[in-house]
């Protein structure tokens, strides 16, 4: 886990503070909205969140009332997300995505958003992560779709030797959807571009979900465990 964690540690300040911007803050409220609506969290569940980071989205899911395991595997962003949690029904967990240390059907529902790009054997974790919701259960994945204009900017910076995005692996929803061996639903997010405005990005948005593009820069699989 050395390899990963260390991609992480020196960035929990940098990664909030691009949420914190009138861009950022837009794109969390899409990814969130679009996160929400396929988890469904509700009161008295427990939810596993693997990859929290520093808890962006975790918030957001223990608003709806439910307990969260927050796991991750840089300490700095766990400690962050504990700090933002207020310790209200979250409870952080070190640990690796590709060997979950719980149980099988621990958790009525897992999500994992923007953390299997650093997987390359992502097939194996979204087992784990399947190996560990119960029967019935939702499993939700997000990842950085290969498929979006912003994906050409991220390779761009990963060929300048971009700290993180030369070590992602960037999917499509295609190529997400074939990692488990059950049917699953995708959507995107995030149609407007880094540089536009806050009013343009708005308007772009409505009209890509609108359509239904596939080419949203955020992508959420849906998968229901059998």
């Amino acid at each position: 886990m050395t390899r990963e964690k260390a991609i992480f540690d020196k960035w929990p300040e940098k990664y909030d503070q691009w949420f914190a911007t009138p861009i950022g803050s837009l794109v969390k409220k899409y990814e969130s909205e679009l996160i929400l609506d396929f988890l469904k969290p509700a009161p008295g569940e427990t939810i596993l969140d693997a990859g929290c980071g520093t808890g962006v989205f975790t918030r957001d899911i223990i608003s709806a009332g439910s307990q969260v395991i927050g796991l991750d595997i840089s300490f700095p962003m766990l400690r962050r997300a504990r700090e933002k949690s207020g310790g209200v029904r979250f409870h952080p967990i070190w640990g690796d995505i590709s060997t979950l240390p719980f149980r099988e059907e621990s958790f009525d529902k897992v999500v994992s958003v923007t953390a299997l790009e650093f997987i390359a054997e992502a097939k194996s974790a979204v087992a784990e992560l399947f190996r560990v919701a119960k029967k019935g259960g939702v499993v939700v994945v997000a990842t950085l779709n290969s498929r979006s204009p912003w994906a050409e900017r991220r390779r761009e910076e990963a060929r300048k030797g971009h700290a993180i995005f030369s070590k992602a692996v960037l999917r499509s929803p295609d190529d997400m959807l074939a990692l488990a061996p059950v049917h699953g639903v995708a959507r995107t997010a995030i149609h407007f571009h880094k540089d536009d405005s806050p009013e343009i990005a708005v308007k772009t948005e409505r009209e890509g979900q609108t359509m239904g593009s596939m080419t949203g820069a955020f992508a959420v699989i849906q998968w229901l465990k059998p």
